[in-house]
């Protein structure tokens, strides 16, 4: 019992901080996928009203499992909608990891994708 005693509060702490660890990697790979989609969307409406903004709805619709509050999505194309132009879709989302109440780690995950116009 002793033995338990003093193992269990460390096996808790590692259990939470690979949990945090899941729930952090599940957002960036979400992002991640969401800034993709959104890339894709804008290379392939370069004849629509509201490129930008088609873009922007795309990332905001792959990422639905995130805190759109929180999601900050950016559009640039670099020849405006040129044909063989790029366009980068950026969108970053805080992070922060707990730990029994206490912040570990705290950032922005940040993900970028650059394609080209069609």
């Amino acid at each position: 019992m002793t033995e338990f005693a003093l193992v269990l509060p460390v096996l808790a702490l590692l259990l939470f901080g690979v949990i945090q660890f899941g729930i952090l990697f599940n957002n960036y790979v979400t992002l991640t996928d969401a800034v993709r989609a959104g890339a894709r969307k804008a290379a392939v409406s370069r004849q629509a009203s509201d490129p930008r903004g088609d873009a922007e709805k795309a990332v905001r619709k792959a990422a639905d499992t995130l805190d759109q509050t929180k999601l900050a999505v950016t559009v640039t194309p670099g020849t405006p909608w040129a044909h063989g132009g790029e366009v980068t879709v950026t969108a970053t989302y805080p992070y922060r990891i707990d730990l029994l109440g206490f912040a570990l780690a705290t950032g922005n995950l940040k993900s970028t994708t650059v394609e080209r116009v069609e």
